[in-house]
């Protein structure tokens, strides 16, 4: 009997060591990328997957989307291509495998980029000690080791740089310019948690000419070494969102354009954004009265603006801020008898947006529901501007009911419609923290608009362009751009890369801001940006869209 048992002890050992051996050898495509990605530090701000086949570099060669992007980088990249990738010596173990480029900050003000792959079966490292054997490589390998792991320091003649490069495990590297990084990635103690994205199934991935993922926790890192002004508002909301988008890249010759699903973290506290997510998507109206001068803008979009209110007092009471809304709102109601929570939130309409134009000014403009019982309902909180309004020469195009006022009574029109809130922080209680830039400010309401700056002079200047219809809607090269978004959305963020020049010469740093100005393959090849969320079993679809301008040369492959 006894010797059954351990007979039996026996085979169930020997039956778990086939299995893990199998399992550990069983790297079918999906587990490899898997592994790959654990390999990443989660310092990552934007990892690009593609596959290294001659098909995807035939698309994209000479094409100027790429190095409008990434400029001089790209220059490297095609360097180590040539160099490496395509050496005879190591092609054929690289050919066909997914290449991750990950985007990482440095302690020295600079982006750094991490290529992390696998090789094909076979593949030794010791190969990398014969590239420098070739006649006219414009190689020197000299090979090192790192914590224990065999790796290569690789001198390229034709960048005058070196290149690093360490064996991860079972034949997946990891390799930089920057030293730095490499250490980082070569001690990165989290390789045995589940990857922080939820990567494409191999099917998808298959049919993607390439993938990107985004970890927005990590934008506020790069946005540091960027701007010198460290409280810039381009993209805050979208940095403060706790989320991961995996996206996939769709082809056009004229734009980049990802779409894909932004996982919402649970781990991380709730932001502004994760409001949106129990909103069904609504049609972007509000972006068809934007000044033609503006640079970037904020967009939200509600199907149900009585539960996102409500939402916003849930968002609200959990930031701690409870007490200091009710204070204010009781305030207002003891000094005026209004109940402004309720007044508003029943004529808020489905569309609210902040916009900073190419002059600086900044404008919130909400849609309502009536704007002659708003006009009803601020005139109770606020005062009547001290200086009159000059008009601004009139056109007479449009459909606005201010052009049926005649010219006598254009200064009753602003007494009436016009004015300033007596009570601070309400745009930020009754909208959201998007709109905290206007604390104390002055309104107009146009038509069925609330119109909402910080100057009396800004809301004469959106008034100018109201009136004359000089918005976005009428240039031909922003209807083009703006075919290619959803019509519905939650949340819009657009960017105007000529018209935020002003400001970004401003905030970034002067070697960052020098890029947006090269005439030979930059960000000024761009003519505007849109990132938009759509609110999808709690986290977002998100659809991220970069247009060439109409007039940039496009080299097309023969």
């Amino acid at each position: 009997m006894r010797k059954h048992v351990i007979i039996t002890i026996l085979l169930l050992i020997a039956s778990a060591f086939i299995t893990v051996f199998y399992f550990k050898n069983l790297n079918t495509p999906g587990m490899r990328r898997d592994r790959i990605m654990r390999l990443i530090p989660n310092n990552a701000a934007l990892i690009f997957e593609f596959n290294n086949d001659k098909s995807f570099y035939d698309i994209f060669e000479n094409n100027k989307l790429f190095k409008a992007v990434t400029g001089k980088k790209l220059d490297e990249l095609t360097v180590l291509r040539d160099k490496l990738l395509l050496n005879p010596l190591l092609k054929k173990y690289f050919t066909g495998q997914n290449i991750f480029i990950s985007v990482h900050p440095s302690k020295t003000d600079t982006v750094n980029l991490l290529l992390t792959m696998s090789s094909a079966n076979g593949f030794e490292p010791a190969v990398f000690d014969q590239l420098s054997k070739q006649a006219g490589s414009g190689l020197v390998v000299t090979p090192v080791a790192e914590k224990g792991k065999k790796g290569f320091n690789i001198y390229i003649n034709a960048l005058k740089k070196r290149f690093y490069v360490i064996n991860q495990e079972d034949n997946m590297l990891s390799a930089s310019f920057s030293k730095e990084l490499l250490d980082q990635s070569t001690l990165f103690k989290n390789k045995n948690e589940n990857p922080p994205f939820v990567l494409l199934s191999e099917q998808q991935n298959a049919n993607s000419l390439a993938n990107l993922y985004i970890n927005h926790d990590a934008l506020s890192s790069l946005f540091e070494l960027f701007f010198k002004n460290k409280n810039t508002d381009i993209l805050k909301s979208l940095r403060l969102l706790p989320g991961l988008a995996t996206l996939t890249l769709n082809y056009r010759s004229d734009a980049l354009m990802f779409n894909g699903l932004t996982n919402i973290r649970r781990d991380k506290p709730v932001s502004y954004l994760n409001l949106y997510t129990n909103q069904g998507a609504a049609v972007n109206y509000l972006k068809d009265i934007f000044p033609s001068t503006t640079a970037y803008s904020l967009n939200f979009a509600v199907a149900d603006p009585l539960k996102f209110s409500t939402d916003l007092s849930t968002w609200h009471i959990r930031a701690g801020l409870k007490n200091e809304k009710e204070l204010l709102f009781n305030k207002i109601r003891s000094e005026t008898g209004i109940n402004l929570k309720n007044e508003f939130n029943n004529l808020l309409g489905n569309e609210f947006a902040v916009l900073t134009t190419r002059f600086f000014e900044k404008f919130a403009i909400i849609s309502v529901k009536d704007g002659s019982k708003l006009r009803q309902l601020l005139a109770g909180i606020s005062k009547i501007t001290e200086e009159p309004m000059q008009m601004p020469a009139l056109s007479h195009k449009g459909n606005s009911s201010l052009r049926l006022l005649t010219a006598d009574s254009k200064m009753d029109f602003f007494r009436e419609n016009t004015g300033q809130l007596n009570y601070d922080k309400l745009p930020f209680f009754l909208l959201g923290d998007a709109f905290s830039i206007f604390r104390h400010p002055y309104y107009m309401i146009i038509d069925n608009y609330l119109v909402l700056a910080n100057s009396n002079n800004e809301l004469k200047s959106y008034y100018d362009s109201y009136i004359n219809r000089k918005f976005l809607s009428k240039n031909d090269q922003y209807n083009e751009f703006n075919n290619l978004l959803t019509e519905r959305s939650n949340v819009t963020f657009f960017f105007h890369f000529k018209n935020s020049l002003p400001i970004l010469k401003q905030d970034l740093y002067p070697n960052i801001y020098d890029t947006f100005e090269e005439k030979d393959g930059g960000w000024a090849d761009f003519y505007a940006a849109s990132w938009q969320f759509t609110a999808a079993e709690k986290s977002f679809y998100t659809n991220v869209c970069m247009q060439l301008n109409k007039g940039t040369t496009i080299v097309q492959n023969k």
